[in-house]
């Protein structure tokens, strides 16, 4: 059996290079290539996902997802939901053509298994197949090639009743079913799929914190929870979540893979880790959280296991994979999905380690920053924190040297603004967009096996982490108007150059104030 990432494949000695030529190398803010520099075959596209950008969630026979209830209860910082979010559902001949007549080459979306499934399992739902099957055409017609997520954090409501949801190992024969539907119904036109998204997230800001649906959690790690256990659940939501993945990754291969020929893969949530000292406890903390973030999802699928440090730090509290059960997930993933946009600094916390009561970050011993000087933050989301493309150069890299030979799609990268008004002539995100796929180029020239970059998100919809105020979009919409129309924004300008090769990534330096409409949206 090959080594685990833990053991071999990322040294302190490494780590340390790496946290020398941070500080002695900043990363140059001017890069020159165009399209033409990357492979013909590797993909650029853009993404949504079904609960962000579909709305009409009580249409059609679609039921309610845990996001449903979350948002219903008030729980989101501005108190919106998702009920019409960027309209998709019914605008989406609409945005297809803006999707074609932009260049994108692909994109990535994501299915509502309550809108496919109403019950959660049996009997299809016509409308709900009529949507997907006419989306899936629209994209056909125009050439984009298509890349769908079957799960993107919204559980159907009714499972998550009857017994809990990703906490019960029967999860495994309903998401599977799910998924066989799907593969059985859109799968002779579509050739990428990715099982879930950011099963870490979920575990974690779910399980863990309480701040996602289904909002479990234990005191002293969460607040506001009515029910959980944050030492143990977000090690079983994981295990179960590896065990689904393969579970449906066997189906296709035994099933469908022959005639259809497509791929199914994992997504992970990432960011890379930078120590915050030389000291040898903060460079094997820097380490640690690679592990406990990458590690614990994509260890599994590759090597059969977890990595040694977190069965060594959890013990009895992550569940142990069987025989059989390591050797169905060995090899089970046929692409890595990283969801990327900053890095963060690590401080060790193992001098916390002889605590009794401990979940899943006191487990992992280390202090998140978002700078040398800042204070610690356990946030794994990208908030204000700064730009860092050479992080994800060295996350691509560091996939390229932990898991060998493994194709990695760039699923979701991209700018918000975080509570502050976005402009049409965003040039902060054509900087952040161009900066990072100049990454992504690097990492490509030193042997990372990256096959796709997909900007987050292709319009403005509603965020999972900030609602309406927290546009992130190519397009912007304008959520007061019944109608949602849709304006590029500079960023959607300079891409579909880019894509077209008519310019390269000084695309800011060449686009005229007068092209181009100064106003705060």
């Amino acid at each position: 059996m090959a080594p685990s990432s833990s053991s071999t494949s990322n040294s302190n000695l490494s780590l340390l290079l790496l946290f020398l030529l941070f500080f002695a190398a900043p990363w140059a803010k001017a890069l020159n290539f165009t399209r033409q520099d990357f492979p013909r075959e590797f993909v650029f596209g853009a993404g949504t996902s079904a609960y962000q950008y579909e709305g009409a969630t009580d249409e059609d026979g679609r039921s309610p997802s845990i996001w449903d209830t979350f948002t219903h209860a008030g729980k989101m910082p501005d108190k919106s939901t998702g009920d019409t979010a960027a309209g998709g559902y019914h605008k989406y001949k609409e945005d297809v053509k803006l999707i074609s007549d932009t260049g994108l080459e692909a994109y990535h979306f994501s299915i509502s298994w309550s809108r496919l499934l109403p019950r959660g399992r049996g009997p299809v739902n016509p409308k709900g197949l009529e949507y997907y099957n006419s989306l899936i055409d629209e994209l056909v017609k125009q050439g984009i090639e298509i890349h769908v997520t079957l799960y993107h954090l919204d559980f159907p409501q009714i499972l998550e009743d009857e017994y809990h949801g990703w906490l019960s190992p029967r999860v495994i024969e309903d998401f599977t079913a799910y998924a066989d539907v799907c593969f059985r119904e859109f799968g002779d036109r579509v050739k990428h799929w990715t099982t879930m998204d950011e099963p870490n997230v979920l575990a974690i800001a779910a399980y863990d914190s309480g701040a996602f649906p289904p909002c479990r959690c234990s005191p002293p790690f969460g607040i506001n929870c009515t029910a959980g256990d944050s030492t143990v659940e977000p090690y079983v939501v994981a295990h179960n979540s590896i065990l689904a993945h393969a579970s449906v990754v066997k189906l296709y291969r035994e099933k469908y893979q022959a005639t259809q020929k497509g791929f199914v893969g994992m997504n992970v949530y990432s960011f890379w880790t930078y120590p915050i000292s030389l000291s040898s406890a903060d460079i094997a903390a820097t380490q640690r959280a690679l592990d406990f973030m990458i590690g614990w999802i994509l260890d599994p699928l590759v090597y059969g296991d977890y990595p040694e440090i977190m069965k060594k730090k959890a013990g009895s509290r992550i569940p142990s994979f069987t025989k059989e059960q390591s050797e169905l997930i060995r090899g089970g993933t046929d692409f890595i999905g990283i969801n990327h946009y900053t890095s963060v600094y690590i401080n060790d916390a193992s001098n916390g380690e002889k605590t009794d009561l401990r979940d899943y970050n006191a487990d992992m011993s280390a202090v998140f920053r978002t700078s040398r000087n800042d204070t610690p933050s356990g946030q794994f989301v990208p908030t204000s924190i700064p730009v860092d493309p050479q992080g994800l150069q060295y996350m691509l890299e560091y996939l390229r040297d932990t898991y060998p030979g493994i194709p990695v799609y760039i699923q979701e990268n991209g700018k918000g603004q975080f509570g502050k008004k976005d402009s049409l002539n965003d040039t902060d995100r054509v900087e952040y967009l161009s900066r990072y796929m100049g990454s992504a180029l690097a990492a490509l020239r030193n042997g990372a096996n990256v096959k796709g970059y997909f900007v987050w998100s292709f319009l403005d919809e509603f965020e999972l982490l900030a609602g309406y105020h927290s546009p992130f979009g190519l397009y912007h919409v304008d959520f007061e108007d019944p109608n949602l129309p849709r304006q590029p924004k500079l960023s959607a300008q300079w891409y579909s150059k880019f894509l077209r090769s008519e310019i390269g990534v000084n695309i800011i330096n060449m686009i005229s104030a007068d092209e181009h409409e100064h106003a705060d949206i």
